[in-house]
């Protein structure tokens, strides 16, 4: 891979919030411009190889830093060495972002409930959406469900409560769901799909999914995509193709 498509950016702020998940923040160059919902390809030297890796941008399109949620994989050749990071270390980004989970994708129906269903970091471009006005002003109704599997991988909660006191001031139909699958007390805690096809996501919500209406966002492992998408089609909705139809997704590895 040519070096010459990388910048090389400094990374500013590493934050723990388990022992295998943490988040980061690293300067931005002026030319990495990015729409809410797309990633980034970084890379790092291991030995004398550069490995790269995609990640989904928290930042909002108009931060001055990026930054980027991240899993530490067992023995994986690029985690495991990034999950070392300090502030100061120094990471490559490619000069031009990729991905099509954005909100422009969606033609028909026209917006108006947007739900942003998340398995652990596949939240990250949800926060990167819910960073952006222009979300806030076409959407009458915004449901962020994000399952984990304790209590202590909800990361983010008040970002998310900042986010929604700061973008969506006077917005009145913004619902937040946490689904915790390993505690049975939780008040949610199947997995996303069952949680669709018995009814309980719609009623914590107290909206229905709607052909008419819905557009849905998935991001997230590819077992909770490919069983959430059969799930949301039994209900009738569409994948979204040439900018109609209710369903789009991000596989997040």
């Amino acid at each position: 891979m040519s070096i010459e498509k990388f910048s090389l950016e400094k990374v500013l702020s590493v934050h723990r919030w388990t022992n295998n998940l943490f988040s980061f923040t690293m300067t931005r160059p002026a030319h990495f411009k990015f729409t809410a919902g797309q990633f980034a390809r970084i890379g790092l030297k291991v030995g004398d190889d550069l490995v790269v890796r995609a990640y989904s941008v928290v930042s909002s399109p108009f931060d001055e830093t990026l930054e980027f949620f991240s899993i530490v994989v067992p023995d994986g050749a690029f985690t495991s060495n990034l999950q070392h990071l300090k502030v100061g270390d120094e990471l490559y980004l490619e000069k031009i972002p990729y991905g099509f989970l954005t909100l422009a994708r969606y033609q028909l129906p026209l917006p108006r409930d947007l739900w942003l269903l998340a398995t652990g970091t596949g939240l990250a471009p949800f926060l990167s959406m819910l960073q952006d006005f222009e979300t806030w002003s076409k959407y009458s109704s915004i449901t962020l469900a994000y399952s984990v599997r304790t209590t202590s991988e909800l990361a983010y909660i008040d970002r998310i409560n900042e986010i929604v006191e700061t973008f969506g001031e006077g917005h009145t139909g913004f619902k937040f769901v946490p689904i915790i699958t390993r505690d049975p007390l939780a008040p949610l805690h199947e997995r996303l799909p069952v949680l669709i096809e018995n009814g309980e996501l719609e009623n914590a919500v107290g909206l229905k999914f709607n052909p008419d209406t819905t557009h849905v966002m998935l991001c997230g492992n590819p077992q909770m995509v490919d069983d959430t998408k059969a799930a949301l089609k039994a209900r009738g909705l569409t994948m979204n193709r040439r900018g109609e139809g209710n369903i789009a997704v991000e596989n997040y590895w």
